[in-house]
């Protein structure tokens, strides 16, 4: 291990759970180390050519066309094959209060003893009385704040221990010690003035308004602090609600997903760049030098090239920014298989089951998928999904790419019978049902956005149908192809108006082998995918916490779903678009004494057949 090197990530990672402005436990030289990954910048300064030159970067029109970016860069890598190759991506050292293990005294990192070239911080005075002065490492503190504009800042601690007036302590050292269990036993005091103060109530909302305003830091980025006139909250460092990943993502999909563009290279750039009545004799000319093995590999010739090359700018023009998803969805009910010089994208359409048609129209085997996940920035104290959130920079200034990943799988994809579909949706059980979350979806909407603020979007009864069935597939596929519970995610198609959808994709786009195995395509045959739908309802019909989850006495008042679970329909947050809200059973299965509500319900009646 290199000096400072802190460890290692997964190319992934860095793209989600640990992007920029993530804060990241490492473990160095037996020494915790918590960090927050730097910003955008880093990878132009330690990974050169910056932008959109350098070698490891990707491309996905339609998402570039959406996002107004040129392109998007991968995660960059260690060359493995130079041994002392020492690039690496940056961290800063957050939080810098940190805290020995043994005399529970809590000081910043300039307090503590250390090694150059070491991240790691000791104690002197416990390393001195420990056999062999071996190193008693201190470690990160628990407690740090965070506003929802995503600024980050240390927790005031010399403010929360309310010191003595006279007291001369006021950026020395404090003890935090565990004296009884819970945060009412977690005692901060001061040595100096003997002031003591329990963590209690620290998560609360009226002690977070005696918190000092949110300074505006961004310690992941360089640059001058923000204005800002959010009220930050105690959070712990680790919590799941510290960082949040906004992902805009899009399947590769004809004609994008072909490798005529990749296989051009930056001579795209050439043919493009002329006016089009220009463009054939250009081609012509490229065709006898840059373009020559080109044409080769795809074997085609100048004019079929030409055309292709027309289909694509055509089909560039009139990318839908706003609803990347109905291009899609309308490939997948189109019926077509495509071939030729296609890679990316294949599916197979198959005949919907006898048992299953009155309920589903289309059922298409997706043997081959490519998804491209682009990171736009995050999110912290609340999820993203909504247009008024709150979106922190991965950048101090924009640049013209994003960072991304991309991912090969497989899938199914399922559509609903829209007219049994519109028939359930105004049913007065199933109205009321779907009223009550979006109720509530809209009073959080304007407890953080004001109350004359309307909600980007309605929660509909076919939106909380689609997203639970999703769900209660995944948990059965996972039993099914002998998937992880994680290596499975959700693609939703859920419109209404005149460009209605009412399907959903479950897919195994993950960046290892778990993807590519052909299980999952495989369960989308016709005799496989009946059994496992029929296994999925029934498996929702009773939920080890009923009849509490079915009476929706589980979920809060606060609550953005009804009947749903971790024993029946919830799923690892990677899996669900909807960070696990919007969910009903109960739409799926019905009610004891009111099957009504249940769009499946008959599969239960009629049983396997």
């Amino acid at each position: 291990m290199a000096r400072n090197d802190l460890g290692e990530l997964r190319r992934s990672a860095a793209v989600a759970t640990f992007g920029p402005g993530a804060v990241v436990d490492f473990r160095a030289d037996r020494a915790t180390v918590s960090a927050v990954a730097a910003g955008l910048e880093e990878w132009d300064r330690n990974f050169p050519p910056s932008g959109m030159v350098n070698e490891q970067t990707i491309r996905e029109e339609r998402l570039e066309k959406k996002l107004n970016k040129r392109g998007f860069r991968l995660p960059p890598v260690r060359d493995p094959l130079k041994e002392k190759d020492e690039k690496a991506l940056v961290a800063v050292r957050f939080p810098t209060w940190l805290q020995c293990p043994q005399c529970d005294r809590i000081g910043r990192q300039d307090m503590w003893a250390d090694q150059p070239g070491r991240a790691g911080r000791f104690c002197p005075e416990c390393t001195r009385r420990a056999p062999g002065r071996k190193e008693v490492y201190v470690v990160p503190v628990r407690f740090v704040i965070a506003c929802e504009a995503g600024h980050l800042d240390e927790f005031p601690w010399h403010m929360w221990v309310d010191h003595d007036a006279a007291c001369s302590n006021s950026k020395g050292f404090l003890k935090l010690v565990s004296e009884q269990a819970g945060l009412a036993g977690l005692i901060l005091s001061c040595p100096t003035c003997q002031a003591r103060k329990s963590m209690e109530g620290i998560f609360s909302t009226r002690e977070t308004s005696r918190l000092p305003a949110c300074r505006g830091l961004r310690p992941w980025l360089s640059g001058p602090a923000q204005t800002c006139t959010h009220r930050p909250r105690a959070t712990q460092r680790g919590a799941s609600n510290l960082y949040f990943p906004v992902i805009e993502s899009a399947l590769s999909i004809p004609p994008w997903s072909d490798r005529l563009k990749e296989a051009i290279g930056m001579a795209w750039e050439l043919i493009v760049g002329v006016l089009p009545e220009d463009r054939p004799r250009q081609i012509e000319i490229l065709s006898r030098t840059v373009l020559a093995p080109v044409l080769n590999e795809l074997e085609m010739t100048p004019d079929q090239f030409r055309l292709e090359v027309d289909r694509r700018i055509a089909a560039e023009a009139a990318i839908d920014t706003e609803n990347l998803r109905l291009e899609e969805y309308r490939q997948f009910t189109g019926g077509t298989y495509v071939r030729g010089i296609d890679r990316e994208f294949e599916i197979r359409p198959q005949t919907v089951p006898e048992a299953l048609k009155p309920l589903l129209s289309r059922l298409v085997k997706a043997t081959r998928l490519r998804e491209v996940r682009a990171m736009t920035g995050f999110t912290r104290i609340h999820p993203p999904g909504d247009s008024l959130a709150p979106v922190a920079q991965l950048s101090s200034s924009p640049l013209d790419w994003l960072p991304a990943i991309e991912v090969r799988g497989e899938g199914i994809f399922m559509e609903l019978n829209n007219a049994r579909l519109a028939k359930w949706e105004n049913r007065p059980a199933v109205i009321a049902r779907a009223s009550r979350i979006n109720e509530r979806w809209i009073v959080e909407w304007k407890a953080r956005h004001g109350s004359d603020q309307q909600p980007a979007r309605l929660i509909s009864a076919r939106f909380l149908l689609i997203h639970t069935f999703a769900h209660a597939l995944m948990r059965q596929l996972t039993l099914d192809c002998g998937y992880s519970s994680t290596a499975l995610r959700e693609r939703l198609y859920v419109e209404t108006g005149p460009n209605a959808m009412a399907g959903l994709l479950i897919y195994t786009a993950t960046t290892d082998d778990d993807g590519t195995l052909g299980g999952l395509q495989r369960q989308g045959d016709p005799e496989r995918i009946e059994r496992t739908v029929l296994a999925a309802i029934a498996s929702q019909e009773w939920c080890s916490s009923d009849p509490l989850c079915i009476e929706d006495m589980l979920s809060r008042e606060e609550d953005l779903s009804l009947a749903a679970c971790h024993s029946c329909v919830l799923a690892p947050e990677t899996s669900c678009e909807e960070f696990n809200r919007f969910l009903d059973r109960a739409l799926l299965v019905g009610k004891p004494g009111a099957g009504e509500t249940g769009y499946f319900s008959e599969l239960l009646r009629s049983g396997p057949q």
